[in-house]
Parts: C-alpha cells; sequence; structure tokens
C-alpha cells in the first residue's frame, strides 16, 4: 500500500521574532515494512541555514534557522511512503518474559545493547511500584513476552478511555492511570513505563494512522493527526510493534516517523525564538491511500491546492 502524509504547522505571533532556530522530525523513517518513495519540507519564511542529519537514534532530523523579523512561521512536510507486509510473530513462541528480561541484561550484541538503554527511565516515563502492580496479572511466571504485552494492550483499549482534554503533555503516566483517560501518547507512555518496571525495553513510536471516515461521510481535510505507539524488544526476532490506542499490531496501515524513548525524542518541531510575545499554532494532518501509479509530483500539486 502507499499513503500519502502532509503534515502542516503554522506558528502566528503577536511580536516579531528577530531570530529562531528549530529543529524538524517529519521525514518517515526507512526500514524493512517501509519505504520513502518520495519526501519534501517546505518552511515559511525561506530559512537562512538549513542542515539535515540522523540523531542519536537514526531519526531523520532537519535544522533550520531564521535570522529575518517574522510574525509567522508555516512548516508543511509531505510524503509519500510505502508500505509492506508485516510478518506477524507466534505470540505463544515468543521467548517467556523473564528470560528476556535475563537477556538484555547479559547480551553485548549491538542491537541487544540498543535495545538495552530502553530498559531504563526517561524523562516521560520512569518505573514505578504502581506500574509493575498494575501488570502484575499480564506478567505470570513462565509466560510468554508477547502473549503477556498483548493482553497489557488490549486491556488499556478495554479498561482506558480516549479522551483528548484529559490529559496534557506535563500529565505524569501515574495520573493517567489513576483517571483510566488520556490519548494517544499516554496510552504509549503508559505500556512502556509497564514493561521498564519489568526491566523489558520498550521504545515510543512516532507517526501516523491511515484514517477512513463513516461510510457515506467525506474524509475532511485536515482532520487525521498524528499517532503513537510503542514497540518491544526480543533477540533473535527484534522489534514488534502495538498500538494500545486501537488495539492492534501496526500492519499496513501506520507510517513510522520517528522511534525514542518517549515523545520528548521525537517531538515533531521544537525550538527556540527571540521575540513572539504570545503565538498561536495549528497543525493539520491529512493521510490517504494512493492508486499505485500515483506520481510524486501530482500528489504534492494536489496537496499543495488543498492547502
Amino acid at each position: 500500500m502507499r499513503l500519502s502524509v502532509t503534515h502542516r504547522t503554522a506558528y502566528s505571533y503577536g511580536d516579531p521574532v528577530t531570530t529562531s532556530h528549530h529543529e524538524a522530525r517529519l521525514a518517515p523513517r526507512e526500514g524493512e515494512t517501509q519505504r520513502t518513495v518520495a519526501h519534501e519540507l517546505d518552511i515559511t519564511p525561506t530559512p537562512e541555514a538549513r542542515r539535515r542529519r540522523f540523531d542519536y537514534f537514526g531519526n531523520r532530523t532537519v535544522h533550520f534557522s531564521l535570522s529575518e523579523p517574522h510574525r509567522a512561521l508555516t512548516v508543511v512536510a509531505r510524503s509519500i511512503v510505502e508500505l509492506r507486509p508485516t510478518l506477524t510473530p507466534d505470540l505463544r513462541a515468543s521467548p517467556a518474559w523473564e528470560s528476556v528480561r535475563d537477556r538484555l541484561k547479559a547480551d553485548r550484541r549491538r542491537d541487544v545493547l540498543d535495545a538495552y538503554a530502553m530498559t531504563f527511565d526517561s524523562p516521560y516515563v520512569a518505573a514505578a511500584a504502581e506500574l509493575l502492580a498494575f501488570s502484575e496479572r499480564f506478567f505470570e511466571r513462565g509466560r510468554p513476552l508477547l502473549e503477556a504485552v498483548q493482553q497489557l494492550v488490549a486491556t488499556i483499549h478495554g479498561e482506558f478511555t480516549y479522551d483528548p482534554r484529559a490529559t496534557d503533555l506535563a500529565t505524569p503516566i501515574l495520573e493517567v492511570l489513576r483517571q483510566r483517560r488520556g490519548v494517544c501518547q499516554d496510552f504509549a507512555h503508559l505500556a512502556i513505563g509497564c514493561l521498564r518496571s519489568r526491566g523489558l525495553a520498550a521504545r515510543y513510536v512516532s507517526g501516523y494512522l491511515l484514517t477512513r471516515p463513516p461510510p457515506g461521510k467525506t474524509k475532511l481535510i485536515g482532520a487525521d493527526a498524528s499517532h503513537a505507539w510503542f514497540a518491544t524488544f526480543i533477540p533473535e526476532f527484534g522489534w514488534v510493534d502495538y498500538d494500545p490506542t486501537n488495539n492492534v499490531m501496526p500492519a499496513g496501515e501506520h507510517v513510522t516517523i520517528a522511534h525514542g524513548r518517549d515523545f520528548g525524542d521525537v517531538t515533531p518541531i521544537r525550538g527556540v525564538i527571540l521575540g513572539g510575545g504570545h503565538h498561536q499554532l495549528s497543525v493539520a494532518v491529512d493521510v490517504d491511500a494512493l492508486d499505485e501509479g500515483a506520481s510524486a509530483d501530482r500528489v504534492f500539486a494536489r496537496d499543495r491546492d488543498r492547502e
């Protein structure tokens, strides 16, 4: 399947911004199940400096700076991504969760060491006794890891309410656990915290999800949103993704943008500005399925006309 993604971010400032420095993580990652067919990043006003690099986690990152006074900043990322079939692992055949925990501590292969770094606390996710207690019923002694994680995900989906008004970026995961409400970012952080509390590796994944309107309804322009889920690691197999918001293992309709310890490592756009006063932020995202032969030029031109 091919998907087009348009992510538009617009800042409006009450006072002129005289200088600003930003970094953006808006380009899709490359991987076995995902290939970027085309990508472009439009920034208005045009930056005086612009530099591409890969960050510590291998995410494609763009740094840009503006030194001319401006009252608005618009960043539009357009991508076409080809998604390939995902191998669905046998949950019952996965090793016991305790053996995976012990391997992470002892194995010194590069991929396992990289995963071991995801067992430790991070700014948004810290191990806690409450998380250990909440996950107790899933991680019985000797239980296959992926089977336990699948039940954890199903429980978050079934017992927690998706409520955009219940939390913000500063809401601790223990508060999410207490009130049983939140958004995709909260549910990913909660699952990661449960796994790390047991010495298991878990990483945060940011991206997009193809959403489909109800039958007979027209999809609204800009109605989609960024999405978040998580992945856990098994030596000899690799990372396995789970989406607790939708109770699915991503397979064909999730576009991966970035990996990290938590949301702070994968923020789409962050920056430092001089001036600006009060500002307003608006974000609009569109994710659409494409015909196999659709050209990038025509798709990007269509998206520009819709903005």
